[in-house]
């Protein structure tokens, strides 16, 4: 192995207990080709993780793409309209998310929704009335939330008060947030999710706030194939990777990276209204594992990709 294979270890290294969940990623999406989604599965199997949420951007999307995952029943979904897409959604978007809701047990959450501001703050109106539109949906559905506000946290706050959702089940995906901000998520009752980020040295006010979490309410993600973590900075990003965030968040929160992938995976798992893992001979079978390619880079158009975190 080269020096710089060497700097980039094998995610099935740390090994850790097949018990984790990816709460977030985007399997189906430009990041991955349609043959690879098995091998980056089973990947991300042997690095300990047990199921994986994909999340689908609209319900055009589950229909065309739901079909990759047909064989991998560790895969589950969560559907939503993205608030980059509110402006041009169709007037029915949301009664086709409610029909696939209704015919579709694997659709578990209802995500990932929200505000952003950072892309264009012009549509913020249009973001808004989108925004409440799904929320009355996963409430009249019974359904936990997968939020996505970049640069409105306040306005999210304040629809998620005004519509009661507190208490609810909700997890604030891709967390990127200072301590103030994790407190106001936190007393809400709502989860956060750890992104790779926080491997990042200069993302400091991320690690405080990462610290000062409550591991009953912690979930891990990769947003893949964005946000890879160190030392996978600027490759794609993958669910195996997922292993280096955990370890972070472990070293912040003085426990053992074990200790935290079985917390976190727990917390998702009842999050998420997913049946608790068995023996190993029990979970899906996978195909031996082949190594994560080192020459993907990561997305060139993560930078200008509206979908992003």
């Amino acid at each position: 192995m080269s020096k710089k294979n060497g700097e980039r270890p094998d995610p099935a290294s740390l090994g850790l207990a097949r018990v984790g969940v990816e709460s977030h990623a985007h399997l189906d999406g430009e990041g991955f080709a349609p043959d690879e989604v098995d091998a980056v599965l089973d990947r991300a199997a042997a690095a300990g993780i047990a199921r994986v949420g994909n999340v689908f951007l609209g319900p055009a999307a589950y229909a065309a793409n739901r079909g990759l995952f047909a064989a991998r029943p560790e895969v589950f979904f969560i559907l939503g309209v993205h608030p980059c897409d509110a402006a041009t959604a169709e007037a029915g978007v949301v009664a086709a998310m409610a029909a696939a809701f209704a015919a579709d047990p694997n659709l578990r959450a209802v995500g990932e929704i929200g505000l952003d501001y950072y892309w264009d703050a012009t549509t913020a109106g249009a973001q808004q009335r989108l925004f409440r539109d799904q929320l009355a949906l996963a409430r009249d559905l019974d359904l936990p939330v997968v939020i996505h506000s970049r640069e409105a946290a306040a306005d999210t706050l304040a629809i998620l008060d005004d519509m009661g959702f507190p208490g609810r089940p909700l997890v604030w995906h891709c967390f990127g947030g200072d301590a103030a901000l994790a407190r106001e998520i936190s007393r809400r009752g709502y989860h956060v999710s750890i992104p790779g980020p926080v491997t990042y040295a200069k993302n400091t006010a991320l690690a405080e706030a990462v610290a000062g979490l409550d591991l009953s309410r912690l979930l891990l993600e990769t947003d893949a194939p964005y946000l890879s973590p160190q030392p996978w900075r600027g490759k794609r990003n993958e669910p195996a990777l997922m292993v280096f965030t955990a370890r972070r968040v472990a070293e912040l929160l003085g426990l053992d990276t074990a200790v935290v992938w079985q917390a976190a995976g727990d917390n998702a798992r009842a999050f998420f209204r997913l049946e608790r893992p068995g023996p190993a001979a029990d979970l899906p079978k996978t195909q031996p594992a082949g190594s994560i390619p080192d020459k993907q880079a990561a997305p060139q158009k993560r930078e200008t990709n509206r979908h992003g975190p």
